[in-house]
């Protein structure tokens, strides 16, 4: 009888106690001030669910919550459907395969930040190369300081350059992990382009698909920094996002309690979602 070796647990032990310590300590402080309220002092009052209550019957919440699922089914709608299709035109042979790779990883290569303040000095309408093709060139009226639908369409194609590389890329590996003898049985039987890529090429690019929808959902659903630099959740609350709405009320207004409570709700959505996303998506896999 085989014996299974358990000894490499010794080595991932010192990693698990420092992600569960990392994790843990910001969520029981979480956990902890969306239960109390506190005046200062060190001092804490019991609230209860209070504050869970709170968030949840405010019409601010709902209306960025509202906001965020927008932004995430456009982003998901645009960047999925895009990614397969550069993903499909892209070689699998040849001397233009490294280059297309580099091209493809340079924009997730920029830190989120100096892509919000790219985007923000290209679309500027006086000074913005963009800003400036829209108005002057085109005759378009383009401000997205001041047009709600601006600012939206703005962040909505900042994102989709910023993160379709991901989509593209994990869509380019399924579609190298396919064998030639599956193309070449489809040429004997004269299939078509789309019955190709119905019954072959999407089905063996399942697995990285699941990975792509629900590492762009958690993304463009915990987005902060590039829309925050952007528009600053402007104008108005046109784009104040439910990630920039949280930060507003810990940090602008200090409400600790509120926020508190609001990320946990915030976290439990995102868990949520995702679950349903996996559990829907794979289904129909073999168990």
């Amino acid at each position: 009888m085989k014996t299974e070796n358990q000894k490499a647990w010794f080595f991932v032990l010192p990693v698990l106690f420092l992600v569960a310590f990392n994790a843990l300590v910001p969520m029981m402080t979480v956990v902890n001030y969306s239960v109390q309220e506190t005046f200062g002092n060190n001092t804490f009052f019991w609230q209860g669910l209070d504050w869970f209550e709170q968030i949840l019957r405010s019409d601010r919440f709902q209306a960025a919550l509202g906001r965020q699922f927008m932004f995430t089914a456009i982003i998901l709608a645009i960047e999925i459907p895009l990614g397969i299709i550069v993903a499909l035109s892209m070689p699998r042979k040849g001397i233009w395969v490294p280059v297309c790779l580099v091209l493809m990883a340079l924009p997730m290569l920029i830190p989120w930040n100096v892509v919000g303040a790219m985007w923000n000095i290209f679309a500027l309408p006086k000074i913005g190369m963009l800003g400036y093709f829209m108005n002057d060139v085109l005759g378009v009226h383009y401000d997205m300081t001041q047009d709600p639908l601006a600012a939206w369409i703005t962040v909505i194609v900042m994102d989709v350059w910023h993160w379709t590389s991901l989509v593209v890329l994990l869509c380019y590996a399924g579609l190298v992990s396919i064998p030639d003898a599956y193309y070449q049985a489809a040429k004997i039987d004269g299939a078509s382009p789309w019955a190709v890529f119905r019954y072959i090429q999407l089905p063996k690019m399942k697995t990285v698909l699941t990975i792509a929808i629900l590492l762009r959902f958690m993304d463009s659903f915990n987005i902060y920094t590039e829309p925050f630099v952007l528009t600053g959740g402007g104008p108005g609350n046109s784009t104040t996002l439910l990630s920039i709405d949280l930060v507003k009320i810990a940090l602008g207004q200090f409400d600790l309690g509120p926020a508190a409570a609001m990320s946990l709700i915030y976290f439990a959505i995102t868990l949520l979602v995702s679950w349903v996303f996996y559990t829907l998506m794979t289904k129909d896999d073999p168990k």
